[in-house]
């Protein structure tokens, strides 16, 4: 198992964009310190839930700051992104990091960054796939053409090819049992949200098995973890502070059409965090560990 950070640069009511930013650096900067494996960034827009508007260039400078810890994206989205631009990225990372660099994708939501964008609906409702595979074709080929629905394009020649052979590692975001199903026929590992308790990971995992089979795969699933003296003590206290950033944070969720979006309660939402995760004494926490069988990234 490897355990890692997830750091998603929430901002909270009164903070400025650069404590949110210098704090986050300095978080996964402290996390190779203190001897964990990998480091996550999460990727949202035009929101306070999380104020990196791109996980690959935090990435990048944080594998400027960093030697030995594994840093990726969770996720970047890509129906916002152009899939040969982003293999083109995640290759460079990997070269100029010695293999550092972990690429994770997801399909995103139908917000109002499509329309930003210019990418469209359709990008989000029907894309996915086709811009996974065309990610995929550009991180493992040394030339690329496009003749899809969505990119079609002349041949032209991959640069940089990446170090990690056939590519760096990718990880897909996963929220459905249809996703699970084309991440295992593509061979790539899962990512599981921190909304999911023990059953849900398992009925992931149970969903990609039903398409992998017998074929191994480290999933990484995200954990909130919170120590303090008493479980009441750390339950109490963010049961207090976490709607105070989710509450402006998940106001950012905007549909780009008309269909009828109601945003989490913040207050339900910090309580099913509190209840699913392992929030309380450090003994309590060793024993509530994940029953999944995917590898644990704590917030």
């Amino acid at each position: 198992m490897r355990v890692g950070i997830f750091l998603l640069a929430a901002q909270f009511p009164g903070q400025s964009d650069g404590e949110v930013l210098s704090a986050t650096v300095e978080a996964a900067v402290a996390a190779e310190q203190a001897g964990f494996d990998d480091v996550w960034f999460a990727e949202h827009h035009f929101m306070s839930y999380g104020i990196c508007p791109s996980a690959a260039t935090l990435a990048a400078y944080v594998l400027g700051r960093t030697n030995r810890i594994a840093v990726g994206t969770a996720v970047s989205v890509l129906s916002t992104a152009h899939p040969v631009a982003l293999a083109e990225q995640a290759a460079l990372l990997d070269q100029v990091s010695a293999g550092r660099f972990r690429l994770g994708v997801g399909r995103g939501g139908p917000w109002v960054d499509l329309e930003v964008f210019g990418m469209g609906l359709a990008r989000y409702e029907s894309g996915f796939t086709e811009s996974l595979d065309l990610l995929l074709a550009g991180l493992s080929r040394s030339r690329l053409s496009a003749t899809g629905p969505t990119f079609t394009f002349r041949e032209v020649p991959m640069v940089p090819r990446p170090r990690t052979r056939p590519y760096p590692p990718v990880v897909v975001a996963c929220t459905s049992a249809d996703t699970a199903a084309l991440a295992a026929e593509r061979g790539l590992p899962m990512l599981l949200g921190l909304h999911l308790d023990d059953e849900g990971r398992r009925r992931m995992v149970d969903a990609y098995t039903a398409t992998a089979g017998n074929a191994h795969q480290e999933h990484v699933a995200a954990v909130m973890a919170y120590l303090a003296d008493t479980r009441a003590e750390a339950q109490g206290l963010l049961r207090a502070e976490l709607p105070r950033w989710l509450r402006p944070g998940l106001a950012g969720y905007v549909p780009v059409d008309d269909r009828p979006h109601t945003p989490r309660d913040p207050d339900a939402y910090a309580e099913l965090l509190c209840r699913i995760h392992p929030i309380g004494t450090a003994e309590h926490c060793l024993d509530t560990p994940p029953r999944s069988n995917a590898p644990a990234s704590a917030t």
